[in-house]
């Protein structure tokens, strides 16, 4: 499964886009570097009922941006995608 896919099924299980569950996490201060991981899985798990996989996905791009690493674009592993920027604005926005 591509990464924006992950990102995908995630809003289609909460009705929330990735740019939203970062707004929430930033004003619960996960955002911060010093914030472990594992309190956001936590959070997420426990509030929205996310598996670890789709929690760990919503960390990246709450860490990180929507950047991802080039070498999965365009390739055939399990984690390949279109393009090494995740579109965070929900799927009905999508050019």
């Amino acid at each position: 499964m591509s990464f924006q896919a992950y990102l995908d099924n995630i809003e289609a299980k909460t009705g929330l886009t990735p740019r939203q569950f970062i707004e929430l996490a930033q004003q619960r201060g996960y955002d911060d570097p010093a914030t472990k991981a594992g309190v956001v899985v936590a959070w997420l798990k426990e509030d929205y009922g996310l598996g670890h996989g789709h929690a760990m996905a919503l960390v990246h791009v709450i860490k990180k941006g929507p950047q991802i690493d080039a070498k999965h674009v365009g390739s055939t592993g399990s984690h390949r995608d279109e393009s090494d920027t995740l579109w965070l604005d929900g799927k009905a926005a999508r050019p």
